[in-house]
């Protein structure tokens, strides 16, 4: 604060102890450390100390000395002020990260199952070339199970790959898509050998599409993989459909 007096080196034990001293002044305290016995005692004092100021520094009016004074170091009031309030900051420079890397993950969900792919320019600082990084999970489980059936509808020209893979709980299913134009919302259904319905999946098209050979990006040219689940078991299940949400049958694929 200002006006008051610059800390002396005997104070700064406690800054130390909480790991908030920057590399610099951590290394000068070191040397300090290395001829001073009282520091020595009081960092062993306050080994452990930081949960305890943290727990003030989230409590209303946080920094008091009563509080500080119960403690076991009974560092002086302004120190305490000093530290509890750098450990508040500390925690809320850390809840920001942890927001900045929620959202970070969040974005990588909403980044879609389609090929994550990176654009590089060539040695010669020519032309640019596309290389995929890495595959979706729903196509390495797709690419994981043998059993798939295909079909491709003579009107829509949409085509469809299910992989199915008997469950404990009923079957799994993992739908390749081609050739599907949007923008769409669409679901994947069983349909029993009972005539009973189940929604497996749903999931939105992008106006640009998924599986179209001629596209110009290669977003558009990589097909969609979507992963659902029925309580059918898999000899249960008469056939499969994708339809629109507004009703209509893009493709149908036999069991």
């Amino acid at each position: 604060m200002q006006g008051s007096p610059v800390p002396n080196e005997h104070e700064t034990v406690g800054a130390y102890a909480l790991g908030i001293l920057d590399d610099a002044e951590a290394t000068a305290f070191e040397a300090h450390l290395a001829t001073c016995e009282w520091c020595a005692q009081q960092l062993d004092e306050l080994a452990g100390m930081e949960p305890m100021l943290a727990a003030l520094a989230d409590l209303p009016g946080s920094g008091t000395p009563a509080i500080g004074e119960s403690l076991s170091a009974k560092p002086r009031p302004r120190l305490v002020e000093k530290l509890v309030d750098e450990v508040a900051d500390r925690r809320a420079q850390k809840r920001r990260r942890s927001f900045y890397m929620v959202a970070a993950a969040g974005a990588l969900i909403i980044g879609g199952p389609f090929v994550a792919v990176a654009t590089n320019s060539g040695g010669d600082g020519g032309g640019r070339e596309n290389r995929p990084l890495a595959s979706s999970p729903a196509k390495e489980a797709f690419d994981g199970i043998s059993d798939k059936i295909t079909a491709t509808d003579p009107n829509t020209k949409v085509s469809a790959t299910v992989a199915v893979q008997k469950k404990d709980w009923g079957t799994g299913t993992v739908l390749e898509l081609k050739n599907l134009k949007g923008p769409l919302k669409c679901a994947l259904v069983a349909v029993g050998k009972n005539g009973e319905r189940e929604t497996l999946a749903s999931w939105s098209v992008p106006e640009w599409g998924y599986g179209l050979p001629d596209a110009k990006s290669e977003k558009a040219k990589e097909p969609l993989y979507v992963q659902g689940g029925a309580a059918f078991e898999p000899n249960q299940i008469d056939h499969f459909e994708v339809v629109t949400f507004d009703g209509k049958r893009l493709v149908e694929v036999d069991a």
